[in-house]
């Protein structure tokens, strides 16, 4: 009878949340069942989906094999490591410093203008921004290269010379996320007691230990949460980023392939559906294991940081 009690008295707020819970449970957990496939020799029939997975065979850890024993495995996970890592280090540093100016900034008109401008770019697809890249990078129209023939330098051919990539990859990475990220921060910077600053214009605080000792560790649980989440998609990499920019270059391979674009284009190639299913299951089951160990780890250091 409580039950019934509860659920007629809350009723209008379960109705509010019913529309997300028919989402999470149509597009995450019936999906779930279709990791089955990364155990089989998947063959599509010409009866479903699921009589394809009735009459396809098993394989076992085949796949997974196939996976890791290729002989560029260990280029796609360290690719996808270093990249992720640097995205997740340096972009915190760097959104987290525009949140703080922004939050300095005495004119909201000009922090409104700021803040529109480096949040455009996170609303642009991949496939837009490969195009202002290709213009910048052309090998014989980029506008480099015009610049390099215009001071007496040679041109670069930028699809075919992979030193340059790892840092063209981590800027462009950042600068399309920095906007959004930042705004998260500046948002609760905003939301900081004022009476903290106040406390510490009176104790003669400047303003570089106003922002150490009350903006940063307000800003502590926040970054360590997203931090948490963060590492739980470090074997995930944005594959927009790393196959449409480099424009699938395969001389770029050695610093550009990534799990994402190293399964895309098994699949081009071979229709390997249970291996790319067992290459998600994967990132799945590691991001997962990441996420509850960090989780730990922050538990560790501060409780009240951590996400669960």
């Amino acid at each position: 009878m409580k039950f019934l009690r509860d659920l007629k008295k809350n009723a209008i707020f379960l109705f509010m949340v019913l529309p997300g819970v028919c989402w999470f449970i149509l597009f995450f957990y019936i999906p779930v069942l279709g990791n089955v496939v990364a155990f089989q020799d998947y063959r599509i029939s010409g009866n479903g989906f699921f009589d394809s997975i009735l009459n396809s065979e098993w394989v076992g850890f085949d796949n997974f094999k196939f996976l890791f024993q290729s002989s560029d495995a260990y280029i796609i996970t360290r690719n996808t490591l270093l990249y992720n890592i640097g995205f997740i280090l340096i972009g915190l540093i760097f959104a987290v410093a525009i949140a703080i100016i922004f939050s300095e900034m005495r004119s909201t008109k000009l922090v409104k203008v700021y803040q529109t401008t480096t949040l455009f770019p996170y609303f642009l697809s991949w496939v837009i921004i490969s195009f202002f890249v290709y213009a910048f990078l052309s090998p014989d129209k980029g506008l480099f290269n015009n610049i390099l023939t215009s001071i007496g330098l040679e041109p670069i051919n930028w699809y075919n010379q992979p030193v340059y990539w790892p840092f063209i990859l981590l800027f462009l990475g950042i600068w399309k996320g920095l906007g959004y990220n930042s705004i998260i921060y500046y948002a609760t910077i905003m939301g900081i007691d004022p009476t903290y600053y106040e406390a510490a214009t009176v104790d003669g605080a400047t303003k570089w230990q106003k922002i150490r000792y009350v903006t940063l560790p307000q800003l502590a649980p926040l970054v360590t949460v997203l931090t948490i989440l963060a590492v739980g998609n470090i074997f995930r990499a944005d594959f927009g980023l790393f196959y449409q920019i480099p424009k699938n270059s395969g001389t770029l391979y050695n610093v550009t392939q990534v799990l994402d674009t190293y399964v895309y284009n098994g699949i081009s190639g071979t229709g390997d559906i249970g291996m790319a299913a067992a290459a998600g299951l994967y990132q799945s089951v590691v991001g997962c294991i990441l996420v509850v160990t960090t989780n730990l780890l922050a538990r560790r250091i501060d409780k009240d940081s951590a996400l669960f």
